[in-house]
């Protein structure tokens, strides 16, 4: 447990301080798309691993939506990749979330039950705190596209809800 919260701090000063809003900032569409992308997709696997590892249905109810909203959001964003001729760009971003989620699944593959279920709720909250605080204010201010902007926008609501969820579920398992 304690290698999952210091992989969970790691994501977390990641996407905080040592990937600071002003490196971030000076990303391009293109690469704020791909951290965009890479972010959901980490979540769809933490949804996958709850799903196999968690015997709560409330667990099960909010893994479900985390890989139906992420999945749906990741088409519409490889969509208009598509009608814009464009290609996500890969990044040191990208790639740190990437490492530390394998960190934090590492983590989640050894508990079971009640442990289990704590830690992916706490992780979803914090997850989606981080990554929502990075897009809205610093991605979001910063693409120039006004579709991807839509695109974002419209994202971010959905993932806020996302975390107002995370958040009940962490207070109901304590």
């Amino acid at each position: 447990m304690k290698n999952l919260f210091s992989a969970l701090t790691a994501v977390l000063a990641m996407t905080g301080a040592q990937a600071s809003a002003q490196d971030v900032a000076a990303m391009n569409d293109l690469e704020f798309a791909h951290i965009a992308y890479t972010a959901d997709n980490i979540d769809i696997r933490y949804a996958y691993l709850a799903l196999a590892l968690s015997n709560n249905p409330d667990i099960h109810e909010f893994a479900n939506t985390m890989i139906r909203d992420h999945t749906a959001v990741n088409e519409a964003a490889l969509g208009l990749l598509d009608k814009l001729g464009a290609t996500a760009q890969d990044n040191a971003v990208s790639q740190s979330l990437n490492a530390n989620a394998e960190e934090i699944i590492n983590g989640f593959v050894k508990l079971r039950g009640a442990e289990f279920d704590a830690a992916y709720a706490a992780n979803e909250l914090a997850y989606h705190q981080s990554v929502n605080d990075l897009v809205e204010n610093t991605m979001i201010p910063n693409i120039d596209n006004a579709e991807v902007k839509a695109l974002f926008l419209q994202g971010l609501e959905i993932f806020k809800a996302h975390e107002v969820h995370a958040e009940m579920m962490v207070k109901a398992l304590q």
